[in-house]
């Protein structure tokens, strides 16, 4: 090699030494560089790219140089996360979004409760519009009422009103639909409709599991014999779920609902129900059962006839 190429080649490595010096010290400098950032942070799904470029358009101090820095510590998790503080320097704060759990609610739907007590304590307590959630659930749900099945579900924090509907309702849909299917080899939503109004009443008036293929039996040995049901867990529907039944209310119910006044089943479901309910409604016990009175123990007496009904009215008392 001449001289002046080796001169050549040695100017060119103190150069590119001299650049790598420089970007070594404008990276570290980089990374010093704090982020502010609110306590809790959202982060979109996509790509690192994407979630870069999304960040860096709410007004985060971000940049392409960020992505291939991410590369290095992980993948970032879509959600909502918790940062703790409002301003990190830059590696903590990418670490964060890599590293940090995902915000989580948890939502639970108790078995018997309406929609209408559901939907107001999951207002307050998620901060959403209560409107929004009737609107939405009218626009994903068959059912009136119970097309949100009775469970514990888990929610992403910042879930909007839109989506918690589609969520608990898809869920929902994916339980019924699976038991239809193995009970009746199809899911028809007008045959489940009444074996969730059935469910929903059994519900109501069961003082515990074991008691409900017993209730259930009642149910369609009075609706087969043209009797009316007479049930009073028929009139805890919408906002009137905890409310003790009377005989004023009796008298003064007009609604469907009112199975002392009206004959067959209420319009719809009157509330929540579980996978105990279900089964009785589709497989109620074998029984003459046509009554049925709650004890001092808290269960029910079940009886034939009428006359064995009022000694349990007057055991009762």
């Amino acid at each position: 090699m001449s001289v002046s190429r080796k001169t050549t080649w040695r100017r060119w490595m103190v150069w590119a030494e001299n650049i790598a010096v420089v970007l070594i010290i404008a990276f570290a400098f980089y990374t010093t560089i704090p982020v502010r950032t609110t306590q809790t942070l959202f982060i979109p799904q996509g790509s690192i790219n994407t979630i870069i470029s999304q960040l860096a358009k709410k007004g985060y101090a971000v940049s392409v140089v960020d992505s291939y820095i991410i590369r290095f510590l992980g993948e970032p998790q879509s959600g909502w996360i918790f940062i703790g503080k409002n301003e990190l320097n830059r590696i903590d704060f990418l670490y964060k979004l890599t590293s940090s759990k995902a915000m989580i609610n948890k939502v639970t739907l108790i078995p018997g409760e309406t929609s209408e007590l559901f939907f107001e304590a999951l207002a307050k307590e998620l901060k959403l519009d209560e409107k929004k959630l009737y609107k939405y659930y009218h626009e994903f749900s068959p059912y009136p009422e119970a097309g949100i099945y009775a469970d514990t579900y888990y929610v992403p924090y910042g879930i909007k009103e839109k989506h918690l509907m589609h969520f608990l309702i898809r869920e929902s849909e994916k339980k019924y639909k699976k038991i239809s299917e193995k009970i009746y080899g199809n899911y028809n939503t007008k045959q489940w409709q009444k074996v969730l109004v059935i469910a929903s009443i059994i519900q109501k008036e069961a003082a515990n599991n074991e008691e409900m293929p017993l209730v259930s039996s009642v149910i369609y040995n009075r609706l087969k014999k043209g009797m009316r049901l007479q049930m009073d867990g028929t009139l805890n529907y919408g906002k009137y779920s905890h409310v003790k039944v009377t005989p004023e209310r009796i008298k003064n119910d007009e609604s469907r609902f009112n199975t002392y006044k009206y004959k067959g089943l209420p319009p719809s479901p009157i509330g929540s129900v579980s996978i105990d309910a279900i089964r009785a409604a589709i497989r109620p016990a074998k029984t003459k059962h046509l009554y049925f009175m709650k004890n001092k123990k808290g269960t029910h007496d079940f009886s034939d006839t009428f006359k064995a009904h009022r000694k349990n009215i007057k055991k009762a008392k």
